[in-house]
């Protein structure tokens, strides 16, 4: 039975009439009222980006579970930021952002449009968190991401989230095997940027790469789904290096 007093944001980088989003709309209306608001067009690794110089539209769409949305021509942190100070007819218990196609395991988590939706609701004081699916096709099994929201939303209902802390969740698709708690692995991408020519004559570049991981700890997110189960991490926007802030604050510079 959903909780009519609760009010839950839905948002994503994939744009709102993508499969994933309806699929984490199936898991958000089990727990609240939903309100969906989210980019009118594929805003995939956009990050946090923000549009200061141009104007910011709304516009309402019916989706495909008759529910009503709202399509914002921006990233998906000017849809949480939109929905926070003007869309929203009360404020949300929590935000979801995804269910993005595609890892946001690893570095990932910095390039990443739905992860930065679900921090932008951190940073607003909701809880929030953001779910992705490992496989890119928009046919895929989304089933088992949609177990590992719900099972994060049923944690963060019952205990909540310190301040400062964004749950990102991935899960490979198909049935969910298992979920586990892990850590964001230390990786990056070895991009090559191939050189080509256009009909008209004219250069341009396409980037490529593959991505490499630099630790191979058991509790690492990539690693956890590299055994085909779901990851759990709790991230945060605090960027400070604290291991050796102590350390630096007592040297002059």
């Amino acid at each position: 039975m959903a909780h009519k007093d609760r009010l839950i944001l839905v948002c994503n980088d994939d744009g709102i009439f993508s499969k994933g989003i309806s699929a984490l709309v199936d898991v958000a209306k089990e727990y609240g009222e939903v309100a969906v608001v989210a980019p009118d067009r594929q805003q995939s690794a956009v990050g946090h980006s923000i549009t200061i110089m141009d104007p910011l539209r709304a516009t309402a769409f019916e989706l495909k579970s008759g529910l009503m949305g709202q399509a914002v021509n921006g990233t998906p942190a000017d849809c949480v930021k939109l929905a926070h100070d003007q869309l929203l007819i009360r404020k949300p218990d929590l935000v979801l952002s995804g269910i993005n196609h595609g890892s946001n395991a690893g570095i990932n988590i910095i390039y990443s449009g739905t992860v930065s939706a679900a921090t932008e609701g951190t940073i607003l004081g909701y809880p929030s968190i953001a779910v992705s699916c490992t496989e890119f096709n928009e046919d895929a099994d989304l089933s088992g991401a949609q177990e590992a929201a719900a099972r994060a939303v049923e944690f963060v209902f019952s205990n909540g989230l310190p301040r400062g802390i964004t749950l990102n969740v991935n899960a490979p698709a198909g049935p969910l095997k298992g979920l586990k708690w892990t850590r964001q692995a230390d990786s990056r991408y070895t991009d090559e940027y191939e050189a080509r020519i256009d009909p008209h004559k004219r250069p341009y570049f396409w980037i490529t790469g593959r991505l490499e991981i630099l630790d191979d700890s058991e509790d690492l997110d990539i690693n956890v789904l590299k055994q085909g189960l779901g990851s759990i991490s709790p991230i945060q926007y605090d960027l400070t290096a604290y291991s050796v802030f102590s350390a630096l604050s007592s040297m002059k510079v």
